[in-house]
Order: C-alpha cells, then sequence, then structure tokens
C-alpha cells in the first residue's frame, strides 16, 4: 500500500511541510482537507455513506466526497480528483467557505483540518468506488437536518460542522 502524505498548515491555510497521513491523524496535527456538497436540480443534497472498511468514521454518513490534497496539489484539483475516485463522476463545482475544526473520530485518530468547502450541482448518477463508498443518496435538505438532530452518530463529525454554514450556501447550489 502506498504511503499517504498530508499537507501541514497553520490557521492561514500556509503550508508547513508534509507529514504521512496516519501519523498526523494519530497527533492531531493540523492539515489541509477539502469537502464537496453536490446537489441536485431538485435541490437535494447527495450523501455518501462511508465504506466499512474506511480507517476512520467507517460507514457513516457524510457529504459527497472528502479527502487532502496531495502535495503541490490545489484544493480545487483535489476535489474533482476525488469527486471521481469515490463516486465515479466530476461536476462544476465552486469554493464556498473553510473552516478549521479538531475532533476526535475513534480508533486513536484526531482530525485537526483547514477544511476547504465546495458545492456543486450535477443529476448525474454516481458509480462510486466500492472501496470508498458503501451506499448513497439524495436527500431533501429538510429531512437530513431532522434525521441529524434524530441520529446525530450516523454522520461525520466534519459533515455536521460543515453542514451549519452550507445551510447558508444552499439557496445558490
Amino acid at each position: 500500500m502506498e504511503v499517504e502524505y498530508v499537507i501541514l498548515v497553520n490557521n492561514n491555510d500556509q503550508s508547513l511541510g508534509a507529514m504521512e497521513k496516519m501519523e498526523a491523524h494519530e497527533k492531531g496535527v493540523m492539515h489541509r482537507a477539502i469537502s464537496v456538497f453536490v446537489f441536485n436540480n431538485a435541490g437535494e443534497m447527495l450523501l455518501q455513506k462511508r465504506a466499512d472498511e474506511k480507517y476512520h468514521s467507517a460507514g457513516l454518513w457524510s457529504n459527497t466526497a472528502c479527502s487532502h490534497p496531495r502535495t503541490n496539489e490545489k484544493p480545487r484539483d483535489a476535489a474533482h480528483r476525488r469527486l471521481v475516485e469515490e463516486m465515479g463522476f466530476d461536476c462544476d463545482i465552486d469554493e464556498a467557505f473553510s473552516f478549521v475544526y479538531k475532533a476526535n473520530v475513534g480508533e486513536g485518530l484526531i482530525e485537526h483540518e483547514y477544511d476547504h468547502v465546495f458545492i456543486g450541482n450535477s443529476d448525474t448518477k454516481p458509480t462510486p468506488n466500492p472501496d470508498e463508498v458503501g451506499d448513497w443518496k439524495y436527500v431533501d435538505f429538510d429531512w437530513l437536518i431532522k434525521d441529524i438532530e434524530t441520529n446525530p452518530h450516523d454522520y461525520t463529525v466534519w459533515f455536521k460542522i460543515a453542514l451549519e454554514e452550507v445551510k447558508k450556501h444552499f439557496k445558490k447550489a
């Protein structure tokens, strides 16, 4: 298996070098990340259920795609790459906002990310990579908010944090 690296950053998203991905998650070191939220023309959000084999947050529902940019890869390019790698399609996306969070994600791992959030629109039917995605569905935004309130442990931590800001951009999606 190929060793993956993340880009370490400060609170201004300035690069501080690279670190092996698992080491960064074990130490809780801040690194650059991307999250993609895709809506269809009916205004529904495309969710993915993380594959049961993922190294953390396995089997939880989350945004359309998420990952870490590679060294010398722009966040936008990483977002497009991961849409294809995870969900089997690409679409136009716009960077909507970014945020920093730090959270224990279980298995002795800590996500501490400067997360660039992209929002896009597509009616393309996903053909997900089963190594990444266990299931997927389009959901109504209001239903999603209620389900998260009822079943918060079914969703990834970063998804729940980002969703508050995504709500502000929802009508633009």
